[in-house]
């Protein structure tokens, strides 16, 4: 049986699932492992995967209409090895990733779930850093919350937390990783890396993709306690739009005050939040550029959420 089981749901664009299987042979450990691919692609196959033939692999094929918790769930459920690996399909990790994550979940106290930091691809796009501004603002840390990918942990933390929540569409590693705090600590470390392949490059994809993904945020919240630190990542996307409506209604009824105030609601917490980024990334990115983000990224997000509460928003 091996050490380590790494456990990728995957869908579409499977070049970059070449590249983080690529990365999984690459690492520099004595641990013993296998990788157990969960994919909604019937097409896929080893030989179309290129991984060397020594290398323990295992496809899983599942029906299209599986979310990423029930893959997940699948996938550990194929495997039996003590300690695993979430990983997202569109990620390249450092080569010393297994040993760090294996040696801070079995050296350190209390420890729930481990996690690597986010770094750059060579010549990043603005967006790319910024987005990996935004997943480091805490490092080598406790933190409340770890994103889905790249999570090291035992099965039978897994097994304790019910495994992840099939009901979730999106925002499924929020409240995974919010029910892992209670049996442990979260740590993001920056011993280990990885780059994001899929990570967004451009704003007009970024905006329709923060549609998708915000689709499940009330959801998640449901059967839980909500900490502060949420309530801001709640209501903030709110902001512009209600900002928006108010400058119109200001319009129509003649009323600069109401009209100022509307501005002021849509684009002071805005720009609060812009120099938050910009003064954490050591201002090394242009406060323009980040202004843009958030200008697009809260309408998108909000637009998600009040529509996932009626239907499902594909992919």
């Amino acid at each position: 049986m091996p050490d380590v089981t790494f456990i990728v749901p995957h869908k579409g664009r499977s070049s970059m699932l070449v590249q983080t299987l690529t990365s999984l042979v690459e690492q520099e450990t004595t641990l013993a492992w296998q990788v157990c691919v969960v994919t909604q692609e019937p097409e896929l196959t080893r030989e179309t995967l290129a991984v060397p033939a020594e290398t323990a692999l295992m496809l899983v094929q599942v029906p299209t209409d599986l979310t990423i918790s029930d893959m997940r769930n699948l996938g550990l459920a194929e495997t039996r090895s003590e300690f695993v690996a979430f990983l997202d399909a569109d990620v390249c990790l450092s080569p010393n990733w297994l040993d760090v994550m294996h040696r801070l979940l079995t050296t350190t106290p209390e420890p729930a779930i481990v996690s690597a930091v986010q770094v750059n691809s060579q010549e990043a796009p603005v967006l790319e850093r910024i987005r990996t501004a935004l997943s480091n603002a805490k490092i080598d840390t406790d933190v409340e919350f770890l994103p889905g990918r790249n999570l090291f942990m035992r099965r039978q933390l897994v097994e304790k937390i019910g495994g992840f929540p099939s009901h979730l569409v999106t925002c499924e590693d929020y409240y995974f990783t919010d029910q892992a705090r209670g049996y442990g600590r979260l740590f993001y470390s920056a011993m280990a890396s990885y780059i994001h392949l899929g990570e967004d490059k451009a704003l007009w994809p970024m905006f329709i993709k923060e549609i998708w993904r915000g689709q499940s945020n009330l959801r998640s919240v449901q059967g839980r306690r909500i900490p502060w630190r949420e309530v801001p990542s709640l209501i903030m996307p709110m902001f512009i739009p209600l900002g928006l409506l108010i400058i119109l209604l200001g319009a129509i009824a003649g009323s600069w005050v109401l009209a100022g105030a509307g501005l002021c609601i849509a684009f002071f917490p805005t720009l609060v939040y812009s120099a938050r980024l910009w003064t954490m990334a050591d201002k090394q990115i242009p406060f323009v550029e980040i202004l843009k983000f958030y200008l697009l990224y809260f309408p998108a997000r909000a637009y998600g959420t009040l529509r996932g509460l009626f239907k499902p928003i594909a992919h």
